[in-house]
């Protein structure tokens, strides 16, 4: 399980998901290649070995970027496991230098910083919540 996080090309101007037009549709984030390079930039130990899906190892934390397997990248998801703090501040650095807004897919609104150590917490909550049941259901 991971806390997850789309990156797409939303509106500057929206406040919130709700201020974005229902027939609104992202341009695309660019050629993979050039996604792939920009991601390296902030984070430079990314491992793009299958370009569809990169891996970046920070030490407390992880975050998987799922780019898909098209040529031209409509948008990418954010897998992100343990780390809290430095995780979230990953992400919003990784968000600053692309010039794009997530979605915290958590609170199902765009990712803030200052929002995202709650996000957070609930997500692990929820994921300790998922793993007990599943064990208790084993037993």
């Amino acid at each position: 399980m991971s806390w997850d996080i789309s990156i797409l090309d939303l509106p500057a101007e929206a406040k919130t998901l709700a201020d974005i037009p229902k027939d609104f549709k992202p341009s695309p984030l660019g050629p993979r290649s050039e996604v792939i390079a920009r991601i390296r930039e902030i984070l430079p130990d990314t491992d793009f070995n299958d370009p569809a899906w990169g891996v970046f190892d920070g030490g407390d934390f992880s975050i998987e970027f799922n780019i898909g397997r098209k040529e031209i990248c409509d948008g990418l998801m954010l897998h992100v496991r343990g780390g809290g703090g430095s995780a979230m501040a990953a992400v919003a650095g990784l968000l600053r230098h692309l010039k794009l807004r997530g979605i915290d897919c958590q609170t199902s609104d765009f990712f803030r910083l200052d929002e995202a150590e709650a996000s957070f917490d609930q997500w692990q909550a929820f994921r300790g919540r998922a793993i007990h049941k599943t064990k208790s259901d084993a037993h």
